[in-house]
């Protein structure tokens, strides 16, 4: 992490050079006159830079001072030139004896203490007590719950915060917008463009099924034959602006079988208004096993071939959080445990699909 020392610096440093260097050290100055800056204050002082100087301005011996910052004293060496070069000003008098500060040393010390001091906050401010982790589910009762409690149980400091965004691509938005931090679901139906501002991590294949009223024909059937959709309206999302990675796996699957996808409908928030969407249009519903349970529904597997849906951990390119280290070490724990990665015989799954194993 960076911090711009020129406004701390500006003022200690932009006296002429050749009034900064002591005339005993100027014929052998390893600074060059091609070196010294020519546009006033230098810009960004790299804060690994003024940690050596500091360091061997505390303990006026440069093997000490590499030993506390654990480098190599050749490696001290070469930042301390490096810095001189950036200041065009000499830091230390070094003769084969001892070591000790010029007058533009001892201006700097109190200014690099303060840099470093502000460096330490911030760094401080972000890592070691970051902010809660807002994590998207998706849905209530999937697979996601039970690695986000695995999760807590790893990082019990840490605060992870639920949330139900109920599609990827609207959670992509809110991640992209900063208002979410990660979330489940097919990374693989994003546009090529919304992949490329993320990472992710594959989590499990899961098995796909449908819902039916409880009076369909097929409700009397443990597993439903795709087949036996043919000439079916399924609903899958249709025209949710918030899920077209879920309709776009749906017309991956239902292509040539003579299902079609049902036109869209309102977005029913809640058991009872499911119950009455369905009831009124009597549209099965394209879902997954772990859906959870409908009031006047059936929720029915799917096989020949068994359809999965691939499931993955988002988050955008970049972000560092201790709750997202332990989302992702539950998810490989529980995935590992249960077969996650673990394709069933006789299954589907769209061709080409990024970001699963493999791919």
């Amino acid at each position: 992490m960076a911090i711009h020392a020129a406004v701390l610096l500006n003022a200690a440093m932009s006296s002429p050079v050749s009034s900064r260097v002591p005339a005993s050290a100027a014929a052998t100055s390893p600074v060059s006159a091609s070196a010294v800056p020519t546009s006033g204050a230098p810009r960004d002082i790299d804060p690994r830079l003024l940690r050596a100087f500091t360091a061997v301005a505390e303990e006026l011996h440069f093997t000490r001072a590499a030993a506390r910052l654990y480098v190599a004293q050749q490696a001290l060496s070469r930042d301390i030139r490096r810095l001189e070069r950036e200041l065009g000003a000499e830091l230390f008098v070094r003769t084969t004896r001892q070591v000790s500060l010029t007058p533009d040393g001892e201006r700097l010390l109190p200014y690099a203490l303060r840099v470093l001091a502000a460096h330490d906050e911030l760094t401080e401010a972000f890592l070691a007590a970051p902010r809660p982790l807002l994590v998207d589910l998706n849905s209530p009762g999937l697979a996601p719950e039970n690695v986000l409690r695995r999760a807590r149980e790893l990082a019990p400091d840490q605060e992870l915060m639920a949330r139900y965004e109920s599609g990827l691509t609207g959670a992509v938005r809110e991640m992209l917008a900063g208002r979410l931090d990660t979330s489940f679901g097919r990374y693989g139906g994003l546009d090529a463009g919304l992949r490329a501002r993320l990472d992710s991590q594959f989590v499990r294949y899961e098995r796909m099924a449908v819902i039916l009223p409880d009076d369909h024909p097929l409700a009397d059937l443990t597993e439903v034959p795709l087949a036996g959709l043919a000439g079916e309206r399924i609903y899958a999302g249709a025209g949710n602006d918030r899920t077209p990675e879920w309709t776009d796996l749906a017309a991956r699957l239902f292509a040539g079988r003579g299902i079609e996808i049902a036109p869209p409908a309102p977005l029913a928030v809640g058991q009872e208004e499911f119950r009455r969407i369905m009831a009124k249009h009597r549209h099965p519903v394209l879902a997954v096993v772990d859906f959870p349970p409908m009031p006047g529904c059936v929720l029915r597997p799917l096989v020949d071939p068994v359809p999965l849906s691939p499931v993955s951990l988002v988050w955008r390119k970049g972000l560092r959080h201790p709750g997202l280290d332990a989302l992702r070490t539950a998810a490989a724990e529980i995935g590992a445990r249960e077969g996650w990665h673990t394709r069933p015989a006789g299954s589907w799954l769209p061709e080409g699909e990024p970001g699963l194993p493999g791919a």
